[in-house]
């Protein structure tokens, strides 16, 4: 199956019964996602736009399901069962705490697999999740002290190791 555009996207959330809240929220990120990815272009580094907008939409559509970290695992499994392309799939799966290493997935009884971002859409992706809250963009130190005070120390670095991935492709702060 094609990768939905914009509006299949939106609909998709709302057959799933997303909340309005995590609609705007997935709406917001594509929106930055694209942003960022416009900046990287510019940079003469390629991007996905239809990938990036289409998982930036649909990231958070497991939250129909559950509000727990393993919202993603679900996404990724409604997504999958869509026939969607393994890219948007993976894109769901790894955009939480900016990847679960396999300890971190063992510990939480996920199956084995890899959850750290890897393509530079899913990175995109994954970043531009943790800039957003409440449909604004913010300071990635407000994710990385959220992430602190949560005692996720390992999740703030790889958030943190993330953002100077992105600004030192960029050559700038997004």
């Amino acid at each position: 199956m094609q990768l939905p555009n914009r509006e299949q996207a939106i609909r998709l959330l709302k057959e799933n019964s997303c909340p309005p809240q995590v609609i705007t929220h997935c709406i917001a990120v594509a929106d930055y996602a694209l942003t960022v990815a416009h900046k990287l272009q510019d940079k003469d580094i390629k991007t996905d736009l239809p990938l990036i907008e289409a998982g930036a939409l649909l990231h958070d559509i497991g939250r129909s399901k559950t509000h727990g970290v393993d919202h993603s695992l679900v996404g990724a499994q409604i997504i999958q069962s869509l026939r969607f392309p393994q890219s948007i799939v993976n894109i769901i799966k790894r955009h939480v705490g900016a990847g679960i290493t396999p300890a971190e997935a063992q510990q939480l009884g996920w199956p084995k697999d890899d959850y750290i971002p890897q393509s530079i859409e899913e990175k995109i992706v994954c970043y531009a999740d943790k800039r957003i809250d409440n449909g604004c963009v913010v300071p990635i130190e407000t994710e990385i002290s959220r992430l602190q005070k949560a005692g996720l120390s390992d999740a703030a670095e790889r958030v943190r190791r993330l953002h100077i991935e992105i600004t030192n492709l960029i050559g700038e702060n997004p």
